[in-house]
């Protein structure tokens, strides 16, 4: 009892860690789901793009004085359609529209960092600042996390057909380049809310690494977004509890949870090659 006492005292002594703890919920919610067909689209480098070309957005936020939460979204849905705009029928590669438009949207962040005056810090999101989540900030996540599970419930059947056969799913009626902009849109939402809690830098890692450890305990589309979704939530939770009893960065101590994770299921999938290996000996 003591023990239980001990892992929930700081969730009910602060608020702040209970807005931490809902949030990464939130966050785990998610990241999990999408992030499968991240991994199975092969659109982890999008991820990672689309985490980093938010800087202009928020930039222009802080230099209007508005949320850095909405500018972050608009800049990442704008560099989502500009991505889908130019690799559409590929007439440009998509690795090449990721390089154009990430670079790009890069730049102007940086261009409109030296037009103020001020140096206000924005190391939280390159690094997260999930103990600095407000109640705006977990509205704002609540929403998105609605838009986007949603959608993915909504439309589940559409974008398992265009994942894993486009070309029959143009057959049949389905337009394959729409359910790849709505995902790339969902995709953009999803990494707004992943970098609150981990920032830039490891945004990616939260989409990646539930949804590939996953994949390597179930190669069933529901059950894998299940189990990524556990592990996406468990490492979150876990990972702000060591980060809260050790004072160590909040968003490596998520991420490395989720590495952890994966390590895990590979060994498991191992053995399990292993022993049956063995039986068939």
């Amino acid at each position: 009892m003591n023990i239980l006492n001990d892992l929930l005292d700081p969730f009910i002594r602060f608020e702040f860690m209970r807005n931490s703890l809902a949030a990464v919920i939130l966050v785990g919610l998610v990241c999990a789901p999408i992030g499968v067909y991240v991994v199975l689209r092969r659109m982890a480098f999008i991820g990672d793009a689309l985490a980093h070309t938010i800087l202009p957005g928020i930039v222009f936020a802080s230099i209007r004085g508005l949320n850095l939460f909405v500018g972050a979204v608009l800049a990442a849905v704008a560099t989502a359609l500009g991505i889908g705009w130019l690799s559409r029928r590929e007439s440009v590669r998509e690795d090449t529209a990721i390089g154009i438009v990430f670079t790009g949207m890069f730049a102007l962040g940086i261009l409109l960092m030296s037009t103020t005056r001020t140096f206000r810090d924005f190391t939280h999101i390159l690094f997260g600042n999930i103990l600095g989540t407000t109640r705006d900030d977990l509205i704002l996540t609540a929403i998105i996390a609605v838009i986007v599970i949603g959608s993915l419930v909504l439309f589940h059947k559409e974008f398992e057909l265009t994942s894993f056969d486009p070309t029959h799913a143009e057959v049949i009626g389905l337009k394959a380049d729409r359910q790849r902009y709505w995902l790339l849109i969902l995709l953009a939402l999803t990494v707004v809310t992943a970098i609150q809690a981990v920032g830039v830098v490891l945004t990616s890692a939260m989409l990646v690494t539930p949804a590939a450890a996953a994949s390597l305990v179930t190669n069933r589309l529901p059950r894998m977004m299940m189990v990524a979704t556990v592990i996406a939530i468990g490492s979150g939770v876990v990972g702000l509890y060591f980060s809260y009893r050790f004072s160590v960065a909040s968003g490596a101590s998520i991420v490395l949870t989720c590495t952890a994770a994966f390590g895990a299921a590979w060994l498991i999938r191992i053995s399990v090659r292993w022993i049956n290996r063995r039986r068939a000996a």
